[in-house]
C-alpha cells in the first residue's frame, strides 16, 4: 500500500495505513470547510450586490414597497462574513498540510540536486524532512501559546462576538496532526536511508 499509494520503497512502513487515513480525513474536513467558506462568501457578495440594487433609484421608483420589504427581510451581505472567513481559513490551510506532507507535495526546486548522486539526494531529503517536522512542531507550539492567550483574554470578534480562540483551536488541531505526520515522514525517510533504497515517488505518481 505504501509503495503504490505514496511512493515509499520501504515495504509496509509502520502505521502507514493509519497515517494515510488520518491525513485523508483532515483533507476531507478541510475541503468541506473550504467549500463552506466559499459558499458563504458567494452568498454574501450576492446579497451585497442585490442590496445595492434594491437601494438604487430605478428600483425605488418602480417598486419601492417591494424593495423595502426585501431589505427588511434581510437581503444583504452576511453579517460577520469577514470574521468567519478569517477564523476558518487558518484551519483550512492546516487541514491540507498532513496529506501534503505525507505525499511530499511541497514545491521543490531541484535544478542542481537532480544531478547529484542518489545517496546525496537521500541524505538531503532526510534533512529536509527533519526541518519540516521541527518547523511544524514549532508552529503548533506557538499556536498553542496563542490559543491560551486568546482564551484567557476572552477576546471576541467585533460583529458576531465570537471568541477569537475558536479559530486558533481549529488550526491547532490540524497543526498537531501535521506535526505527527511530519514526524512519521522523518521516520520513513530514515528507514529508507538506512536500507539504502531512496524514498522516491513511484512512476505512477510521476506520470500523474
Amino acid at each position: 500500500m505504501g509503495k503504490l499509494a505514496l511512493g515509499f520503497r520501504v515495504i509496509n512502513p509502520p502505521m502507514i495505513g493509519f497515517v494515510t487515513q488520518i491525513s485523508r480525513l483532515t483533507s476531507l474536513i478541510g475541503g468541506f470547510m473550504l467549500a463552506t467558506l466559499i459558499s458563504l462568501t458567494c452568498f454574501s457578495v450576492a446579497g451585497r450586490v442585490l442590496n445595492s440594487f434594491l437601494h438604487s433609484e430605478l428600483v425605488q421608483n418602480i417598486a419601492p414597497d417591494l424593495a423595502s420589504f426585501l431589505i427588511e427581510a434581510g437581503i444583504g451581505p452576511i453579517m460577520g462574513d469577514y470574521e468567519l472567513l478569517e477564523a476558518g481559513m487558518a484551519g483550512v490551510i492546516f487541514a491540507f498540510m498532513p496529506l501534503c506532507q505525507l505525499q511530499a507535495g511541497h514545491a521543490i526546486v531541484a535544478i542542481f540536486t537532480d544531478k547529484m548522486p542518489t545517496s546525496f539526494q537521500s541524505v538531503l531529503m532526510f534533512i529536509i524532512e527533519i526541518i519540516f517536522a521541527l518547523t511544524l512542531i514549532l508552529v503548533a507550539w506557538q499556536l498553542g501559546n496563542g490559543l491560551g492567550d486568546k482564551y484567557r483574554s476572552h477576546e471576541t470578534t467585533a460583529l458576531l462576538e465570537l471568541p477569537i480562540w475558536y479559530g486558533y483551536a481549529a488550526a491547532l488541531i490540524m497543526a498537531y496532526v501535521a506535526g505527527f505526520v511530519a514526524i512519521c515522514r522523518v521516520y520513513y525517510e530514515g528507514i529508507a536511508l538506512l536500507s539504502g533504497r531512496p524514498n522516491r515517488l513511484s512512476k505512477e505518481q510521476e506520470q500523474a
